[in-house]
């Protein structure tokens, strides 16, 4: 080994040397490597291969990812820019070069989504399903939507002279709004009438057959006379502002913290505005003025050819009685290690390590053993770090109620995870009212980790229960995101999830970690220390293989590590979901390494990362992204699976990702992506673990299935 360590420090010192791992040439810019990202979703969107509801939800999709993209990436450039900062980013672009890039592509994008909205509407009517325009609508829909408008719309509406008014109001953001301009003694005048956000939506209209929807936006600029009290109405247009969002809590300088948190989020309602959307066809009047308004350019405007925040979308797409057009469900199913639902988990995981694979398999499990504990009478105490979690979340009453049973329970609750924070602060005051001992992690650092500890009294000695995972405990997500959990009672890593809530609770000094690495003071040198080895014991014979899943990969030390390990002949494959800063096929420097990224019905979360370590393989699942603040901002677990079952299967699951041919595209070194190329049978990595779900949970399964890929015939 001593040799081995040599010959990789001679590796390195030749790569001292060498090309120049930090040249800007070598990375892709974050932004635009993310909505490349965008794009593969909005490539999804306008497939004809997908059911036209599964197309509405994507293109749903990709107007919510673009609202959090403007009001943090975008508004963050900003600032830089108003500050008249000229730092360049990893690949070398000034912030007004990334803005002027994101611009251009972003107009593009928008202008593809318009476009297949309204194909997939087109396709849609010819299925007897009209979204329909207010010009479109029948005498007898007209008539139903201006009775509707005047019962149930009119009332709820609030005229604003924002021109008169002084102070001026703040125009929310994310919120639909229209701008009126007025003919006669009003000439010139522009008012704002904000869209209620308390309706639905699409109003549905009677029909004869099928279903006819019109938008509410429509239905009110139908109308808009009726509020100006005869007044002519020179012209109306729907609009959009998003504001930045991107707004820091200093947690180590605030007393109160949730005070803090609480005025942060006020704090996003009068941020500047960083986006305007306005509907095609708005007249030049009403386009300057509210762009004077707002204090914005031309490159900050989109015009949209037709629907205006597509995330609603999502109410036709999830309409009940419109199977026929949706893909078929893929209910969650038993675990394969908790085949018997009448079995004490006490007695399984005291007898087996427990791997959940989500949302191919349920997550009740993990509720079930939180509720479960809450009212065992030999549980003492439970231990939970909450990130994010659902509206009426069940964790969250066991949580209430093991307190209020006497029980010591702790929790982590993270105010400061981003657009949660409202959420957070309802959890935890609810929570401290309960009895629960709320903490709020360590000062300076997010607590993105997801752990659960169970402390509970059998036959004279203390057994302790451990849940670690990729995904936050929450209910609902646990059935759209793709997630891995480990549920054990192993006494190392019950040992070292207790001495992490020991750190979150106050106890500080280090620890020495049975199988446990924690962001931010050792996972950076924890991964640099497995790729390095990974070079070490790579040879011509038996070259290295890492294997990482992951969501985002923008770190500069982790990306250097991997330039290094393809140089030194260490195959390396990265599965990422999202942005990727890392040029793939560079000659000698990253000819091994090949990227891929899977778009498909349930959003790829997990983080897991493969080392073959010369035929001795590990595989290690984390919480934590190659992302900087990950790896040094923020309180990350990263952890082994030990039980060789298990890892085998997760290993097996990896090959499954990367032979992927169906869903799967590949980044190419210019940074754009291309679906990869079948050869031979098709195979679709979500499809074949459902399959292997669904054949595990049968009562007759053997207990070692492993995941096979599913072949069928090429449409």
């Amino acid at each position: 080994m001593a040799k081995n360590k040599d010959k990789g420090r001679k590796k390195r010192k030749k790569d001292a040397s060498g090309p120049n791992l930090r040249s800007p040439k070598l990375y892709l810019n974050r932004e635009l490597s993310w909505l490349e990202f965008n794009d593969r979703v909005l490539r999804e969107g306008l497939s004809d291969r997908l059911p036209l509801l599964e197309r509405l939800k994507f293109l749903a999709i990709v107007s919510s990812n673009l609202d959090e993209f403007f009001m943090i990436r975008v508004a963050g450039l900003k600032q830089q820019q108003a500050a008249g900062l000229r730092r360049r980013d990893i690949s070398g672009l000034t912030p007004v070069q990334q803005l002027t890039r994101i611009s251009r592509r972003v107009h593009q994008m928008v202008a593809e989504q318009s476009e297949g909205i309204r194909r997939a509407t087109e396709q849609l009517a010819a299925r007897d399903v009209h979204l329909l325009e207010a010009v479109q609508l029948t005498p007898d829909q007209q008539r139903f939507a201006r009775s509707l408008f005047g019962l149930d719309v009119l009332p709820t509406l609030t005229p604003l002279a924002i021109d008169r008014l002084d102070p001026c109001p703040v125009l929310p953001g994310q919120q639909l709004m229209l701008a009126v301009s007025l003919a006669g003694e009003q000439e010139g005048r522009v008012a704002v009438v904000p869209v209620p956000g308390g309706l639905n939506r699409f109003i549905t209209l009677p029909a004869e057959s099928g279903l006819h929807v019109v938008r509410l936006e429509d239905v009110i600029a139908a109308n808009i006379g009726a509020l100006f009290g005869g007044a002519e109405v020179k012209g109306c247009a729907v609009f959009r502002l998003t504001r930045d969002a991107d707004v820091a809590v200093q947690d180590d300088a605030a007393g109160d913290l949730l005070e803090a948190v609480e005025q942060a989020v006020r704090a996003r309602r009068r941020r500047a505005p960083v986006r305007l959307e306005i509907a095609t066809g708005a007249s030049r009047q009403l386009r300057s003025w509210l762009m004077r308004w707002a204090d914005l350019s031309a490159q900050d405007v989109y015009d949209i050819d037709g629907m205006l925040d597509a995330t609603a979308l999502m109410e036709v797409a999830f309409r009940p009685g419109l199977e026929k057009l949706k893909i078929p469900d893929w209910p969650p199913q038993r675990p394969r290690d908790l085949p018997d639902p009448e079995e004490d988990v006490w007695e399984a995981l005291q007898q087996r390590d427990v791997l959940l694979f989500h949302p191919y398999e349920s997550f009740d499990p993990v509720v079930q053993l939180v509720d479960r504990a809450a009212d065992d009478p030999d549980v003492l105490a439970i231990k939970q770090t909450l990130y994010r979690t659902s509206g009426d979340s069940p964790i969250i009453a066991a949580l209430e109620r093991a307190a209020l049973n006497g029980k010591q329970v702790v929790a982590l609750v993270e105010l400061k995870a981003r657009f949660d924070e409202a959420r957070n602060v309802v959890w935890a005051r609810r929570l401290e009212e309960a009895g629960v001992l709320v903490i709020y992690g360590i000062a300076g650092y997010k607590t993105h980790s997801k752990a659960l500890l169970i402390i509970r009294r059998e036959a004279h000695r203390i057994r302790r229960y451990v849940h670690l995972a990729t995904g936050n405990y929450n209910d609902k997500t646990a059935k759209l995101y793709s997630d891995i959990g480990l549920m054990t009672s192993d006494s190392d890593f019950a040992a070292d999830t207790a001495a992490f809530f020991n750190l979150l609770t106050g106890y500080s000094e280090q620890v020495g970690w049975n199988r446990l690495t924690i962001a931010p003071t050792g996972l950076r040198g924890r991964f640099e220390e497995l790729i390095d080895r990974e070079i070490d014991t790579s040879t011509a014979d038996e070259p290295g293989l890492i294997m990482a899943k992951t969501n985002s990969l923008h770190d500069r030390g982790i990306a250097e590590a991997l330039y290094r390990a393809s140089r030194a002949g260490v195959k390396v494959l990265l599965n990422v979901r999202g942005i990727c800063c890392i040029r793939p096929a560079v000659p000698d420097i990253s000819e091994n390494i090949e990227v891929v990224s899977i778009i498909d019905r349930y959003l790829e979360h997990a983080r897991v990362f493969y080392f073959r370590n010369a035929g001795h393989e590990e595989l290690y699942l984390s919480s934590a992204d190659w992302m900087t603040r990950n790896i040094d901002k923020r309180l990350e677990i990263l952890f082994p699976v030990a039980d060789p079952r298990i890892r085998r299967r997760l290993i097996d699951a990896m090959e499954v990702f990367f032979a992927d041919n169906v869903k799967a595209w590949r980044l190419m070194p210019d940074g754009t992506y291309r679906r990869v190329r079948r050869s031979g049978k098709a195979v679709r990595a979500q499809e074949t673990f459902y399959r292997d779900a669904v054949e595990a949970a049968r009562p007759s399964a053997p207990a070692n299935v492993r995941f096979r890929p599913m072949m069928r015939p090429d449409a």
